[in-house]
């Protein structure tokens, strides 16, 4: 198991910026993947960015050129939000996969970015 704390949301006009970070602990050694998601009221959840075990990337399509997802040796995911779009409000879940296909959930943290 993995446990998974983020921070860094709040509240930012368009065109603003934001970073997020996810705090990783437990069995980090068995992650193969982690990334960010998100979920705004009503729908579900959709990839924001995953990073590999092997440092590979893979980005939204509504993200690109804007995010950039990082990770640190302290096993700190993070997430720089440039370019906010309102379009971009939702809450944001650090999410860590195993090579078993086990998924771990953070709590989520609020972006909100208002026109």
């Amino acid at each position: 198991q993995v446990r998974l704390v983020e921070s860094g949301g709040g509240l930012v006009q368009a065109g603003g910026s934001l970073r997020l970070s996810c705090a990783a602990s437990g069995n980090i050694f068995r992650i193969q993947t982690i990334g960010w998601y998100r979920q705004a009221p009503g729908k579900q959840r959709e990839l924001v960015a995953v990073i590999t075990s092997g440092g590979r990337t893979n980005y939204a399509d509504f993200v690109k050129g804007r995010f950039t997802i990082s990770r640190d040796s302290a096993h700190t995911l993070f997430l720089q939000m440039n370019s906010l779009k309102p379009e971009d409000t939702a809450v944001y879940y650090c999410n860590s996969r195993n090579m078993l296909g086990y998924d771990d959930w953070g709590q989520g943290t609020q972006v909100t970015v208002s026109s």
